[in-house]
């Protein structure tokens, strides 16, 4: 793919047109309301470059030929310089909220190719963003030949780098971290479509996600003092899948077959002096890791069988169903091997030295239907039924062989752990809800839904109950929603979705899940004027779990005001303004080690976020009209962990003549913490290029 993505780049650079290009179409400009949509979907204080992109659009339908004068490539590439300055504070935390670094870039391209003799290909569409050693970068291809195929791929990269010196033990010295991560995700895809059009369409698809990199675990002696060692990280998955549909106008049907491969293979060492997080010595001696091999290998597979069918018997009954079956299994093998001075509690004992021998197995089943309905008894009347079902069922073996060593020659006997555990779990869910259409400005909804299930698995090592943890899931849930529409500038939404009191005694699976809950969604939009939008969003979700010993209380509420103005279509100026409010309060009881004190765990967070953009279009001189953008963004919060984080840009767009425009951005990233004032940064980007138009 990556040879492939450079011969297009080369390509779209170097070739020349048969004929004198035309002049492109002008893209459509966005109405106001779907840039308010844009902007409330949006985080406010994320850097544009270093945010995942959204998913790949589907390819384009395939063109018919160029005519003669006609461009055969069009497209625009996008490419620069970024300086970074020296940064101020915590480089790990810019590193971990930021990442960007200074170098060339290549912060766009997106070309489209027409073959005017649709030999192999009628049409070529491809684009790629922010690569040149940004966080996140991206390259999609799309080919197509009318009535023969559709292939598309797809390929990313992501560099995750996280290492707040504040995070996983806050009492540690300055700069020391349990938990660092330095690592890169790649996924990507190759999908080939047979026949688009036709009624039998065959597919072929393959899918891959694999990472690696390095960081930090701690690796843990006898549960009395862990000991921070570097790691070395390494896994991928790969998805093969085929099949076939059937299209016709009343029905369809896929059958699909495909299997899943994966490996881990993790490593950890050291060789040294590691005191560990102990600050105090234990039975008089103080502990020390001075060696360490551990290795982690995992193997996993998995081939599964999937049918989906929808169907329209009838103008007003639409229906749709879908099942699959799968055999997961996985292997996994481990090892350690550690020298040191260390102490083993069960018996009150000095050690020097220990290894450790796992292996472990599971297989197993998967199942998973879901069916539904959609009825139009009336013509304001649709009823949406539906119905899922999850089950897995699987059985897993383990060994696990400790063998400590006292002087040299003497050894405590092996230790040998073994273990045979079945696992079920189950997740089900009925759904009903009706939408009705009152009048032309009032649509109400109402439904019910009810979630049950239950699940056995292997309790953790802490466990005070025995080997196996049980939990079951009941859950009575109502929906209630109204569209309002009072005149034809103004549209107010709110959704309402919570456990109906008295149904029934929830459950739930996880302290932490949804328990007794209610969550609220309110939207209204307002256009003030043809050129002025204004969009208001409330939310809220309250959840509460009064299980002795748990006692989860939280509580989450969001309000945003945002203001879009476009005065004869933004030709000249456009201005976007949003404000976002939001508080979160969390209380949550657990049991603090090592002697299981009953503890509980407090958060709360006040929040304020804005964002501001402004763009100008200045008066042409010399028939050259600059464009000048400033605004940015800022985060400031109160609670148990005040931050505040602010974000200015600045950009400037000058067109150097009719295909060339010369781009350059500045931005400022400032970052705080009132309680953790060492995690704070501040830094400047300046990225200045050009952009080629065909």
């Amino acid at each position: 793919m990556r040879l492939l993505l450079a011969f297009l780049i080369t390509a779209a650079a170097f070739a020349q047109p048969p004929a004198p290009p035309a002049k492109p179409p002008e893209k459509a400009a966005s109405t106001p309301e779907a840039q308010a949509e844009a902007a409330t979907a949006a985080p406010a204080k994320a850097d544009d470059q270093a945010k995942p992109a959204e998913a790949a659009a589907p390819a384009a339908a395939a063109s018919p030929a160029p005519t003669p004068g006609e461009q055969w490539i069009t497209g625009s590439v996008d490419f620069g310089y970024r300086w970074v300055s020296d940064v101020g504070g915590s480089l790990p935390t810019y590193r971990s909220i930021v990442n960007l670094g200074s170098g060339p870039k290549l912060t766009g391209l997106d070309f489209t190719i027409t073959d005017p003799k649709h030999r192999l290909f009628d049409r070529l569409d491809a684009r790629a963003n922010a690569w040149g050693g940004d966080p996140y970068n991206t390259a999609h291809i799309d080919v197509s030949k009318r009535g023969l195929y559709e292939l598309r791929g797809d390929y990313r990269n992501i560099s995750y780098f996280n290492e707040l010196p504040s995070f996983a033990n806050q009492r540690a010295p300055l700069g020391f971290n349990e938990q660092a991560f330095d690592t890169h995700r790649r996924s990507g895809y190759i999908d080939l479509q047979l026949f688009p059009g036709k009624h039998f369409l065959p597919y072929l698809v393959y899918e891959r996600n694999s990472g690696y990199g390095h960081g930090v675990e701690t690796w843990l002696a006898d549960s009395n003092n862990e000991y921070a060692v570097p790691m070395l990280l390494r896994d991928s998955t790969n998805n093969y899948r085929g099949g076939f549909r059937l299209e016709y106008n009343r029905w369809h049907v896929t059958l699909e077959e495909g299997g899943t491969t994966y490996k881990d293979d993790d490593q950890a060492s050291f060789n040294g002096v590691n005191y560990g997080d102990r600050t105090t010595s234990l039975l008089g001696t103080t502990l020390i890791l001075n060696n360490l091999t551990q290795t982690y290998g995992t193997r996993g597979s998995s081939t599964y069988s999937k049918v989906l069918a929808t169907a329209s018997p009838l103008s007003w009954l639409d229906l749709n169903g879908q099942f699959l079956y799968s055999l997961p299994k996985t292997d996994a093998r481990y090892f350690d091997s550690a020298t040191g001075n260390f102490v083993l509690l069960s018996s009150l004992l000095l050690y020097s030295g220990q290894y450790d021998i796992g292996t472990a197995g599971a297989s197993g089943k998967h199942m998973l239907g879901n069916a539904g309905a959609e009825i139009r008894p009336f013509k304001r009347l649709k009823i949406i039924e539906s119905f899922s079902s999850n089950r897995y069922d699987e059985t897993g073996i383990g060994a696990l062989t400790e063998q400590i060593l006292f002087t040299p020659g003497a050894t405590y006997p092996a230790l040998v752990s073994a273990l045979s555990t079945p696992q079920v779990v189950t997740d089900n869910r009925q759904q009903v809800e009706a939408i009705v259409d009152v009048t032309r400005k009032l649509t109400l909804r109402g439904g019910y839904r009810y979630e049950w299930g239950d699940a056995t698995v292997r309790a953790g090592v802490l466990s005070q109950t025995g080997p196996l943890a049980y939990g079951a899931l009941k859950r009575s849930v109502g929906l209630a929603g109204a569209t309002i529409r009072p005149w034809q500038k103004l549209s107010l939404n709110v959704d309402y979705e919570g456990v109906i009191q008295g149904a029934l005694a929830s459950q739930s699976y996880f302290s932490t899940s949804l328990y007794n809950y209610s969550k609220v969604r309110a939207r209204a939009k307002y256009q003030v004027a043809a050129s002025l939008w204004l969009q208001a969003v409330y939310n809220l979700l309250d959840n509460q779990n009064p299980t002795p010993g748990m006692q989860n209380d939280f509580r989450a509420r969001d309000s945003s005001l945002a203001l879009f103005w476009t005065p004869n279509g933004g030709k000249r100026v456009s201005i976007m303004a949003e404000y976002d409010r939001s508080t979160l309060r969390s209380s949550i009881d657990y049991l603090l080690l090592p002697f299981y004190a009953p503890s509980v765990s407090n958060y709360n967070e006040n929040a304020n976020t804005a964002t501001s953009t402004i763009d100008l279009v200045l008066p042409a001189i010399g028939g050259i009209a600059p464009r000048i953008s400033a605004g940015g963004s800022l985060f400031i919060s109160s609670g148990s962990r005040a931050t505040s984080y602010y974000q200015p840009l600045g950009r400037l767009s000058i067109p150097l003549q009719k295909h060339v425009q010369w781009n350059t951005e500045w931005r400022w990233y400032g970052f705080g913490e009132t309680l953790y004032q060492y995690e704070g940064f501040r830094a400047h980007t300046l990225m200045t290029g050009l952009k080629l138009i065909k």
